[in-house]
């Protein structure tokens, strides 16, 4: 971080700022319902206030059409959840660099807070648009990316802008970036890395990049029965991805050569269909009946993988075990959140994406020492990706 210029070096005083923040939000019926990504953005947003900036806010929700307002993804709801939560009043423009927006931003009071519309309402927010980058910039005489969970992408809001601004990382982004660089530079070991999802196909990077690094690495998920297939175990009617198997064999290799520990199902859950009231059973993975699937981790498996949490002084974890929205499958998931809660000695960083849900659904979040905002991006961070938004603000 020491060559990226943070919020603490500007002088922000009767200074608009604008702020690229991740508001991302689930929103039913006009509420938020989840407003964590909110909640994320106060450190900043509160230190900006105080400091007397006139604060002007950008976020994307959803995927909109990319061709104008529309009204179930506007960032309404938004706005209000965040008034509460500073118990302050909080401007909402009607549009994103428009007529609205640019009044508002110029009849700004020192310390008050404007949030512009939806920036994907807007086509040329994705395609990083000079000339959209250009009217963001001309709201403001200074930028904070504070939008971690969008840092992988190169958008005008947090690629094309930083060129044009003198330009600084808010805490949360300080804070993810510090957080998981510094677990993959200096970890302390034993270093355990957790791994589940669906595919091989997309953790395959990720997977390359972390056995350089790590002691042990815990595969579980649908991804894991690309690997039982590589071990030459039957896997049934499961996930699988026969033309990954090869790279799945050449990761097992490269562990072997590197002595990292690969742990992988001893035995999963199946199921005669994906339902949650489907027929299931226990078995071991060199018997797994041909029509059925697997959908989590089987007891023994859960237990080994809890030991050698137990016995880490550094965790990372990103993706489920199993199938963990369905009762009948949340037990493999559960129990690594749990062995990864209980291990209170060690750093423990969840990397974004399902497993902060699951983190969320067994109500953990409190015990682990990190949540990251990104599961994207802090993927690619892991795999040693240059992320835009971060390579903007150095």
């Amino acid at each position: 971080m020491a060559d990226m210029k943070t919020i603490e070096t500007l002088d922000a005083a009767g200074k608009s700022v604008i702020v690229r923040v991740d508001f991302n939000a689930p929103v039913q019926e006009g509420m938020v319902t989840d407003d964590t990504r909110i909640r994320a953005a106060l450190p900043t947003i509160r230190h900006l206030v105080d400091a007397g900036a006139k604060v002007i806010l950008m976020s994307h929700r959803g995927r909109p059409a990319g061709t104008g307002f529309e009204e179930e993804l506007s960032l309404a709801p938004v706005a209000r959840r965040l008034g509460e939560l500073i118990d302050a009043p909080v401007v909402l423009a009607a549009d994103i660099t428009g007529e609205d927006a640019r009044g508002r931003a110029a009849a700004l009071g020192e310390g008050e807070v404007l949030v512009l519309e939806n920036l994907r309402f807007d086509a040329r927010e994705k395609k990083n648009d000079a000339a959209f980058a250009a009217e963001l910039a001309s709201l403001a005489d200074a930028y904070v990316n504070d939008a971690f969970g969008t840092a992988h992408r190169a958008h005008a809001s947090t690629a094309g802008i930083a060129a044009l601004l003198p330009s600084y990382a808010g805490y949360l982004m300080e804070n993810e970036v510090t957080t998981l660089t510094g677990m993959l530079e200096s970890p302390k070991r034993p270093f355990v890395a957790i791994l589940g999802g669906s595919k091989v196909s997309d953790k395959i990077k990720v997977i390359d990049a972390l056995l350089d690094k790590v002691d042990t690495l815990i595969i579980g998920g649908g991804m894991c029965f690309t690997f039982l297939l590589a071990q030459g175990y039957e896997v049934g009617s499961s996930l699988k991805e026969e033309d990954w198997v090869e790279r799945a064999r050449a990761m097992m290799d490269k562990a072997s050569s590197l002595g990292v520990e690969l742990l992988l199902p001893v035995d999963v859950v199946v199921a005669d269909a994906f339902s949650a009231d489907a027929n299931t059973e226990v078995v071991p993975v060199d018997a797994m009946p041909e029509t059925m699937m697997g959908l989590d981790i089987g007891p023994q498996t859960a237990r080994i993988y809890a030991d050698a949490i137990a016995e880490a002084a550094s965790v990372f974890w990103n993706g489920p075990m199993g199938v963990f929205e369905m009762k009948p499958f949340e037990a493999g998931t559960r129990a690594v959140a749990e062995a990864v809660a209980a291990n209170d000695a060690a750093d423990t960083i969840i990397g974004g994406g399902d497993s902060v849900a699951a983190v969320n659904q067994f109500d953990l979040a409190d015990r682990m020492t990190f949540i990251s905002t990104g599961g994207g991006a802090s993927m690619e961070l892991v795999q040693g990706e240059k992320l835009p938004g971060v390579e903007a603000l150095r």
